[in-house]
């Protein structure tokens, strides 16, 4: 066999295994191994490259990098079983009830929160479907903004950080996790923006498909106002540096104080006077302070985001120890499913470096570069079709899947195209919550099927994550024209 058909030949077979239905790790291990003997036969390999196997599992072992995966899975997994959920979306809910879309708002708002402090789709898509969803259809919303809604906002745990697929590109990719999570930033809170807008035009175009709630199922009613407004004022004191910035006035620690003070008097005055505000900061107050201990020590520099997630950890332990949740079988069932989720990742880990070494030993990397450097329309057509190809590539594999085996075939053609990588993980980090919305394979899907009442008929989830799915690209395509979103914040 010539060496310049072994490379092609090794993706193929891989293909052909995974489509047979084989576990992935074991696919991308037995390709690897079979090739590496295959090239020995045909003496285009020596046994000096099985030798290697063993220090590529020794160095994964010890990239202390891959810590952060256990520590974010057990910190959300505690979250969950905390009951932080269901008081975020019934506080919430109470905020924005009397808006037509009001519970809709409120779930994607939490659902951004529960991405910043979970980092786990199934965690905020089981939690808000056995929540929300019921309430959301007693009121007479439209099955599927309701479902889409949940499903969509869930998948934000994708790209807001902590995100796990985060991590893991930045690990593929060899770039610093806290860069990703400060490029990804913007564009998750856009994407919810994008959500929310959406949710408005559907309630001024149909406002029978999301009607505000009534009267009586509003304890709060008449205080709406007075928190919403409350809350919009934090948002503008937090602005006010930026907009004297750029007008030229440069901000002093004594401007500092002067804005923590007004913050502090609207919470005392609005905290005694408004049942409401009172309720939403004492349900805020808690989560915020842990994406504080996990994203602000991380974004600061202070530290890691292995050491991040591991206060996150000891964080999640203590809310729920405060809110009486944190019970023996709370722990049992974190530890057990954090142990299944790793050893999924690690088992996943050692096959794609088994068989990226024998690719890379067959100059697969050179092919994949020739063969993607050619196409025409340079970085912005290269990066056009690796979306598509990931988009397509979504509704048969997991995010995981993804990250492990096709972004170490990419990275050598990323870096010869000089774009830059944490840009392009980022870019790929929004185009991969696709994969957890495709009809009929999404597991955003599946997880709201499990807790969704079976009045809800599985067809209707399926249109209704359609309109997501394309603010989705929508935003993969506004980051394709506007790349100093992500770069930007990076100084490139």
């Amino acid at each position: 066999m010539p060496f310049e058909w072994m490379a092609p030949l090794m993706f193929l077979a891989l293909v052909v295994v995974l489509l047979l239905g084989y576990p992935v790790a074991f696919s991308l291990g037995a390709v690897g191994l079979g090739f590496a003997f295959l090239g020995m036969q045909y003496g285009h390999l020596n046994l000096g490259l099985l030798q290697n196997i063993p220090l590529r599992l020794f160095d994964t072992m010890q990239n202390q990098l891959l810590l952060a995966v256990p520590f974010f899975t057990f910190m959300g997994l505690v979250l969950e079983r905390s009951g932080l959920a269901e008081d975020l979306l019934d506080t919430i809910g109470q905020l924005f009830g009397s808006l037509r879309g009001g519970l809709a708002y409120a779930v994607i708002l939490v659902g951004a929160l529960l991405a910043a402090t979970t980092g786990i789709v199934a965690a905020s898509v089981i939690a808000m479907g056995l929540i929300s969803l019921p309430i959301m259809l007693r009121y007479g919303y439209s099955t599927r903004l309701a479902t889409g809604v949940i499903a969509a906002s869930g998948t934000l745990a994708q790209i807001i950080p902590p995100s796990l697929v985060l991590i893991v590109m930045a690990d593929q990719l060899g770039v610093s996790v806290g860069d990703m999570y400060k490029a990804a930033f913007i564009p998750g809170f856009m994407l919810t923006g994008l959500y929310v807008l959406y949710v408005l035009f559907t309630t001024l175009l149909r406002p029978q498909a999301a009607p505000a709630l009534p009267p009586e199922a509003r304890p709060y009613a008449g205080h709406e106002r007075g928190a919403i407004l409350g809350l919009l004022s934090y948002i503008i004191l937090a602005l006010v540096p930026w907009g004297l910035s750029l007008i030229g006035v440069h901000n002093t620690a004594y401007l500092d104080f002067i804005l923590f003070l007004l913050a502090v008097g609207i919470s005392v005055y609005l905290y005694v006077r408004n049942p409401l505000f009172a309720r939403v900061l004492r349900v805020m107050i808690p989560p915020l302070v842990l994406i504080f201990l996990v994203l602000g020590t991380v974004f600061l520099g202070v530290a890691t985001p292995t050491e991040g997630g591991a206060m996150g950890a000891v964080g999640a332990l203590l809310l729920a120890a405060l809110r009486h949740r944190l019970t023996r079988n709370v722990l049992i069932q974190a530890m057990r499913e954090t142990a299944k989720l790793t050893s999924f990742v690690v088992f996943i880990l050692v096959g794609s470096r088994t068989f990226s070494l024998v690719f890379y030993g067959v100059d697969g990397d050179l092919w994949v570069e020739h063969l993607l450097s050619n196409l025409p329309g340079g970085q912005v057509g290269f990066l056009i079709l690796i979306n598509l190809f990931v988009f397509l590539l979504a509704f048969f594999l997991d995010y995981f899947e993804i990250a492990f085996i096709i972004l170490p075939l990419l990275a050598p053609a990323i870096k010869a195209m000089d774009i830059d990588l944490v840009y392009f993980g980022v870019l790929l980090g929004v185009n991969l919550q696709t994969s957890f919305m495709h009809p009929p394979f999404g597991f955003a899907l599946f997880y709201l099927r499990s807790v969704a009442p079976p009045t809800v008929k599985t067809v209707d989830i399926y249109w209704g994550a359609v309109p997501f799915i394309l603010i989705q690209l929508l935003m993969v395509g506004i980051l394709l024209l506007f790349p100093g979103i992500v770069l930007g914040v990076l100084g490139g």
